[in-house]
């Protein structure tokens, strides 16, 4: 058991006003751990407590009594026996009328209310004392909120908890509550005072509730509609919509509010509020269901009069058509208008018999079918015209779809009169095919019929597109329905093609096009396989359709709303797994437009028909089965063509099929799934053209066809399984071991490669040669295969990549990062004597004396010294060759084996890095060694050129940057968690060094440019910690890189860097401490004329300024306001708008 004196201590925390609320809480906390570790009772504690229960001070009285019943809700479920919670829930019961300690007696009986059965809980006959003493003591509106609320929580938990002891309570319990909930105005109680209503109007029967519904609604109606006075910080957890709902609900909890709620509802849709007009809306569909048919009957006029005013005065004025638009004519539907709709809706199914009668006797809605030769032309009918018809279109649209029998009368009462109006012919009911006589629309159809047949026919194919009942030609539910659209479909078919057949005028969006293309559509998306619409004229709509997007593409409103179709209607068919209407899309839509034999036809120009196929496609899995078969096709077909004849028109076409299909199909596949056949069928088939391939054609120059190539290769690789993987690498090993430089048959031991003749000066016929594009494309392979599968020939490949990259293959030199980076750090199988361990693959990329230069150029081999020109990678790096071409491309191709280090984690980056400082800052002595790394290559002196200088120098943006093309998740690289921030760490002391010590301009301004490379891709919360050190470094780095234009991006890139430690909370104090250097400096940009985007971000940095604390940022003020004055003549927009902003922001500094 506790000492009664630590008890004692606990208690007396609590129970002194003056302690702490944190004191006050612990000490409550203290006694609870105690209670249900069992080192306390809740009968000594009680004891314990005896003077601070009963003593005459009302302060300690309410403490400890609130104490109490707060250690008690801790303990909701700790076990308590029946005769324990019987008296305490007696002694809080008897304290509800001591109203000095009510807080505390509420929370007593709130915990005691609120526990579960499994660990005692109190009995009906409790309960209803409770709710007795609520009633004779407690008057709710006079206590404080949060006493109130406590007050709602009891009552809703008894009427929850116990309906049936506190029901027995009859009219005083009503009484009560209607006193208790009259002009409460806090939210959070008014959310359990609605609740209350409801459970009460559920809880007590119909004949005593009569006596109290008036008054009870008078108190609820007060609050309709919701609107919120309170402060936007206050009230976060109760939101409007919230207590709007729960006001919904109390209103529609007894139909017995039905007289007063409805007559409120209608009134309030007269107010000039619009959220009371939606709200009404809201709660008179709402209501409707839950009042019933008797009760609603006899305001059935009154709503109809209301949801008739409704949508003919809640169009927004916009009604211009939309371009490649097929979901209406431009109306802009409001919230009202979406509520109006909703409540006919609504009415319509609860019972059609209350409204439909009246919608079919309608004065306004037959004006518009009498006087509908005044809609002949769309364009001219006046705008208020369009606003009724329009409403007619939504209202004929929602009762169609309501149900069976409303959409049978709404079609016998208006579908004939449309047709009559077109001039159409009634068909035979077995008609199959387009009718055949010789009938020609000689004028253009009306157009306000046109629009309300289409609607009728949206809502009888939306009304039964999953009724059973229609899937059966003798449903006699959908008789008429059937009966009228068999009768019209030709004919209807007909006027809509005639429609589109006398667009002539593309040069706006015409209403023929639209009433055309959507009429089709909407034909051509019924349900039901050739119930209705027969297969003659479902394949006459395809034939249309298809005839517009293989001919008719100078049209491009109509082309594109055509081709929207189509897609449409694939969907539809793959979405109802409509067997026979799948068969006519697939030999007429599919083989038109996506087979490989379309693709032969070059009368589509060719965009536009990537863009058809790209989208047919999608829209079924078949489909896209025979898009991608049609691409692959047709790309290995132009590849022949570019390979073998050298075709420049063969190699256009292919960049664009491959674009394609690397950025519409292969995503599509991704996400898909299950299609890894199809990649792997794929990218081998990329490589049968160059195996195949006798003859090859170097004379092809096509920009763009060998990067597209590799994307695709890289994309379909990368999402193939290792078991695919390991058959394209085999293959493209097989194609790799035919290229002329490839030394398959020298031994393993000495593995010689000699670039003879290398001309750093490259001409343009070897960078298309047959090898260079067999290197770079098995590059890509490498580059997008996952870490477990096996390259053949390792230590070959290495050595082949190696040479391409001092030829200045990227792709070599992003496959080796590649390489590095996915590679085992011990050998996978020693049965496979190409394997190579990591150690062996960084022995051959760096081994020394590998590589001598003479004058028939470079040769590699293994072995010893033989004579003073021999060099390791490394010093070519260097460039102890003295020649800037073959310098650059090998510190290019360091760059990325370094990155592929760098993210893996390896610390041979040390190394690396070490070589891009020296390349820096050579014509310094800086005697630079990175930490714990020494130095084991000469360090001569060399005046490196600077573009040179400046490749070493974005040599870090490849190692710290993210990179699309290489070393991505989505090519499986291995990514060391915080990799970045480690390198950041590691270099930016280095960097600093290095800067502060140079003396050189040159070799300061690319030491800043690499800084900046490494600090813009290196995140935000790392930099922050060093934001006192970094600042100035970037404000000289600003200053030194605006000398040269072609650092402008740098100067961007740390800008950026410098904008998010401005405006990060994290970064205040660092800012405040260099302020007025910052203004200094970025003032000198303002008008920085070679990059908008740097002026633009300086002024937003100056402005972010104005928010440090006025101590500092007023001195600066007028500085400020009179160098921004500046940029308000800028002559580019954006800048100026930019320095408008920063001006207000400075000028309100008072």
């Amino acid at each position: 058991m506790a000492e009664p004196s630590q008890l004692t201590q606990h208690i007396e925390s609590f129970v002194d006003s003056y302690r702490s609320p944190n004191q006050q809480a612990a000490s409550l906390d203290a006694i609870a751990s105690l209670l249900k570790n069992n080192v306390l009772t809740i009968e000594k504690l009680v004891r314990e407590m005896d003077m601070y229960l009963t003593t005459t001070d009302d302060v300690i009285r309410a403490r400890g009594i609130l104490l109490l019943g707060e250690v008690l809700a801790h303990l909701a479920s700790k076990p308590l026996d029946d005769a324990t919670v019987h008296s305490l829930i007696v002694f809080f019961t008897d304290r509800l009328v001591d109203w000095k300690a009510l807080r505390g007696a509420l929370v007593g009986c709130l915990a005691l209310v609120r526990r579960k059965s499994s660990g005692g809980v109190v009995t009906a006959n409790d309960a209803k004392a409770v709710a007795q003493s609520y009633i004779q003591n407690l008057q709710v509106q006079l206590l404080a909120q949060h006493d109130r609320k406590l007050c709602f929580e009891l009552l809703e938990c008894l009427l929850q908890r116990y309906p049936n002891a506190v029901a027995s309570l009859g009219e005083g319990l009503l009484y009560a509550v209607c006193e208790g909930i009259d002009g409460e105005k806090d939210p959070h109680c008014l959310m359990l005072t609605f609740h209350i209503v409801e459970v009460v109007a559920r809880l007590f029967p119909d004949d005593l509730l009569s006596n109290y519904a008036g008054e009870l609604f008078e108190i609820l109606g007060c609050y309709f509609p919701i609107h919120f006075t309170h402060p936007k910080n206050e009230d976060l957890d109760v939101k409007r919509d919230d207590l709007s709902r729960a006001l919904m609900l109390a209103f529609s909890s007894t139909p017995l509010f039905e007289p007063s709620a409805i007559q409120l509802l209608l009134e309030k849709l007269s107010s000039s509020l619009p959220s009371a007009k939606v709200e009404s809306l809201k709660y008179l569909s709402h209501c409707t269901l839950k009042y019933g048919v008797d009760r609603m009957a006899k305001h059935s006029e009154a709503i109809w009069s209301a949801i008739k005013d409704a949508i003919y005065t809640s169009h927004e004025p916009s009604l211009s058509l939309a371009p490649d638009s097929l979901d209406g004519l431009g109306f802009q539907e409001s919230g009202f208008l979406s509520e109006a709709l909703t409540l006919l809706e609504t009415v319509l199914k609860q019972n059609d018999g209350l409204l439909l009668s009246r919608i079919i006797d309608d004065e306004d809605i037959n004006l518009i079918f009498n006087t509908m030769t005044n809609y002949k032309n769309y364009k001219n009918i006046p705008l208020q015209s369009k606003l009724k018809l329009h409403a007619v279109g939504l209202i004929l649209s929602v009762s169609a779809k309501s149900s069976t029998a409303s959409c049978n009368k709404i079609l016998e009462s208006f579908f004939p009169r449309l047709m009559d109006t077109l001039e159409l012919s009634v068909g035979n009911p077995s008609q199959t095919q387009l009718p055949d006589d010789n009938h020609v629309f000689t004028d253009r159809l009306n157009h306000g019929a046109l629009f309300l047949s289409i609607e009728l026919l949206a809502a009888c194919r939306d009304q039964v597109a999953g009724s059973e009942e229609f899937l059966s030609e003798s449903a006699p539910a959908h008789e008429t329905c059937s009966l009228l659209l068999k009768n019209f479909s030709a004919s209807l078919t007909k006027a809509f093609i005639s429609t589109l057949a006398t667009t002539t005028d593309d040069s706006t969006y015409g209403a023929d096009i639209y009433f055309g293309v959507k009429g089709l559509l909407v034909l051509g998306t019924f349900p039901g396989g050739f119930l209705i619409i027969s297969k003659s004229i479902f394949e006459n709509i395809l034939l249309t359709f298809t005839s517009i997007i293989t001919s008719e593409f100078n049209k491009t409103s109509l082309w594109k709303l055509a081709l929207k179709a189509l897609v449409h209607i694939g969907s539809f068919i793959d979405r109802c797994h409509d067997v026979e209407k799948a068969l006519s899309y697939m030999d007429i839509v599919i083989e038109k437009i996506v087979s490989p034999a379309s693709f032969h036809d070059f009368t589509l120009p060719l965009p536009l028909k990537l863009e058809a196929v790209s989208v047919i496609g999608a829209s079924g899995p078949s489909y896209m089965l025979k898009t991608v078969q049609g691409l692959e096709e047709a790309i290995c077909a132009n590849l022949s063509e570019v390979y073998v004849h050298g075709n420049p028109k063969s190699a256009e076409v292919a960049v664009q099929l491959l674009e394609c299909y690397s950025n519409k199909v292969l995503p599509w596949i991704d996400e898909a799934g299950g299609y890894e056949e199809v990649l792997l069928r794929f990218a081998l088939n990329i490589w049968n053209p160059l195996e195949n391939c006798s003859v090859f054609s170097a004379q092809v120059h096509e920009n763009g066809l060998l990067d597209a190539t590799m994307k695709a290769m890289k994309l379909a690789v990368g999402s193939c399984s290792v078991e695919s993987q390991n058959i394209i690498i085999q293959k493209a090993y097989n194609v790799l071991s035919l290229s002329t430089s490839f030394p398959l048959k020298e031994p393993m031991s000495t593995i010689p490669v000699q670039l003879k003749g290398l001309k750093l000066t490259q001409e343009r016929n070897s960078c298309y040669s047959r090898d260079v594009l067999i290197h770079s494309l098995f590059a890509s392979v490498i580059i997008a295969v996952r870490p477990q599968v096996h390259i053949p020939n390792l230590r070959l490949v290495l050595c082949l990549f190696m040479t391409a990259l001092l030829k200045g293959n990227v792709a070599a030199a992003q496959a080796l990062g590649s390489i590095i980076n996915k590679l085992d750090v011990k050998s996978t199988g020693t049965e496979i004597p190409s394997n190579c361990t990591l150690e062996e693959v960084v022995d051959i990329i760096f081994s020394m004396s590998s590589w001598s230069f003479d004058d028939n150029g470079l040769s590699r081999k293994h072995g010893g010294m033989n004579n003073e020109s021999e060099m390791g990678f490394p010093n070519i790096c260097r460039g102890v060759v003295n020649n800037k071409l073959l310098q650059i491309h090998a510190i290019t191709g360091l760059a990325w084996i370094g990155k592929g280090f760098l993210m893996r984690g390896h610390e041979k980056i040390k190394e690396i890095t070490m070589i891009f400082l020296e390349c820096l800052s050579s014509d310094e002595k800086t005697g630079f060694l990175l930490p714990e790394q020494d130095s084991s290559y000469d360090n001569p002196e060399h005046n490196v050129h600077l573009s040179v200088a400046k490749c070493a120098a974005d040599a870090f943006q490849v190692l710290v940057g993210d990179s699309e093309d290489c070393l991505n998740r989505k090519f499986h690289a291995t990514m060391r968690p915080l990799y970045k921030q480690r390198y950041y760490l590691m270099m930016m002391p280095i960097l600093q060094s290095l800067i502060v010590e140079s003396k050189s301009s040159s070799s300061r301004s690319m030491l800043h440019r690499a800084f900046a490379h490494i600090i813009s891709d290196t995140p935000l919360s790392v930099i922050l910690n060093d934001a006192n050190k970094m600042i100035p470094v970037m404000l000289d780095g600003l200053s030194e890189l605006s000398n040269d234009i072609s650092d402008k991006e740098s100067m961007y890139s740390l800008l950026l860097v410098l904008s998010g430690i401005l405006t990060d909370k994290n970064g205040q104090e660092a800012v405040m401490e260099c302020a007025h250097r910052i203004i200094d400096r970025l003032i000198g940009f303002i008008a920085y004329s070679h990059s908008t985007l740097v002026r633009e971000t300086v002024i937003q940095c100056i402005a972010a300024m104005s928010r440090l604390p006025r101590m500092r940022s007023y001195k600066l003020r007028t500085q400020v306001l009179q160098a921004i004055s500046k940029a308000l003549d800028d002559p580019k927009r954006v800048v100026r708008l930019e320095a408008v902003k920063c001006r207000q922001a400075w000028g309100s500094i008072g």
